[in-house]
């Protein structure tokens, strides 16, 4: 039988795990355009900005996060942000992703966001363009060609949710 997975904010004391969890896209994939890692002050920095942040959690283990950041500085920006997901390896096909990004979508609709906002590595056929089109992402854009890791240039597929229906 299956660990059950349960979805719970992120503390301070979860970095750690979010930080090894993240260091392995770092490295050994294109799917974040990051060439080295998160310091451990620069996590500390995202969990404080008050946006929605989870864990996923199975037997007593981190074996997923899903965060928001904003979307861009400019005050006009406020209410939109950018949804950011990773698993564990062994995690991924086992549907924890659909659990993060439900669980954040609701997050963001209670925390009155307007638009939430998906950047994704690639040319639109990946795992993670299915996860947000199941959760009701639409594709809004490619960027074609912006980035270069590992030798490889680069899309970004952009995609976006309306939450909330409501004009601030």
């Amino acid at each position: 039988m299956d660990t059950i997975v349960q979805m719970r904010p992120a503390r301070s004391g979860d970095l750690g795990r979010v930080a090894e969890i993240y260091a392995h896209y770092v490295h050994n994939t294109t799917i974040t355009f990051a060439e080295t890692e998160l310091t451990a002050s620069e996590w500390e920095s995202r969990l404080a900005q008050g946006l929605p942040f989870l864990v996923a959690e199975s037997g007593g283990s981190i074996v997923g996060t899903a965060y928001c950041s904003p979307w861009k500085s400019k005050s006009a920006y406020r209410y939109t942000v950018e949804n950011t997901i990773y698993l564990a390896p062994a995690e991924v096909g086992r549907g924890t992703g659909t659990l993060l990004l439900r669980e954040l979508i609701a997050l963001c609709a209670e925390a009155g966001l307007r638009e939430l906002v998906a950047v994704i590595a690639g040319t639109g056929e990946s795992a993670s363009v299915k996860l947000h089109e199941r959760c009701g992402f639409e594709h809004a854009g490619r960027l074609r060609g912006v980035g270069v890791k590992h030798g490889h240039t680069l899309d970004t597929v952009l995609m976006q949710l309306h939450l909330n229906g409501v004009n601030h």
